[in-house]
């Protein structure tokens, strides 16, 4: 099994979510297009009806996170040409909801998506836990450098923070539906365990350099 680092930004580094609405919207597209039967873009409108059929997934998601203006998804493949497939649906789908909302024409990212082979044991620990630190960047971009004072605070923030896998990795119910936990589960640890290493991370300078080299 391979495993991938995706990221994709908004056009001229924009937002691409400006409310908790389309917050909840980009999740539910996250469970919705990881499908290998077809999905209308159309269908978190109101009124569009969709028949239930089984799903039948493309990719694994094992962690996530959105911010303002880009998103980190931690994925496999589960069937050829899963990836793209399920991307092109997830991009495409996302900005027909957004410019009909705004009101506005054009394209909404600035490329297809970044796709990174997670090839090294150390990224494999790394990457789930850098993924879940970037919230902080709305708090203090210090833990970037390895140099934040109120780690209390931090990790506060982050348990607060309703749009990533994090909250379902210390068993805070979020979004479980979207999320396959068994490959990370062990290696994350316990709740502890991973705020132990978050605090490693923000703490260490030479750890932060490393962990940032990951995007």
């Amino acid at each position: 099994m391979e495993l991938y680092h995706l990221l994709n930004r908004g056009v001229e580094k924009r937002e691409v979510v400006l409310d908790d609405a389309d917050r909840r919207r980009f999740l539910h597209d996250l469970f919705v297009f990881n499908d290998e039967n077809y999905v209308d873009p159309n269908h978190g409108r109101r009124g569009f009806h969709m028949e239930p059929s089984e799903r039948v997934p493309l990719i694994d998601i094992h962690a996530f996170c959105l911010m303002g203006n880009h998103y980190h998804l931690l994925v496999s493949e589960l069937r050829d040409e899963g990836i793209p497939n399920f991307m092109r649906k997830l991009n495409m789908g996302y900005a027909k909801y957004f410019n009909e909302k705004y009101d506005r024409s054009g394209v909404l990212w600035q490329g297809p998506y970044k796709k990174i082979l997670i090839q090294r044991n150390a990224h494999f620990l790394y990457i789930p836990l850098y993924i879940h630190l970037n919230p902080l960047d709305f708090l203090s971009k210090e833990w970037r450098r390895g140099n934040i004072k109120n780690f209390d605070r931090a990790i506060e923030y982050l348990r607060e923070y309703r749009w990533s896998s994090f909250r379902d990795y210390i068993n805070i119910r979020n979004y479980p539906s979207i999320l396959s936990m068994r490959l990370l589960k062990d290696s994350l640890g316990s709740s502890e365990r991973q705020i132990k290493i978050l605090r490693e991370i923000v703490s260490s300078p030479e750890i932060a350099a490393g962990s940032n080299e990951l995007e």
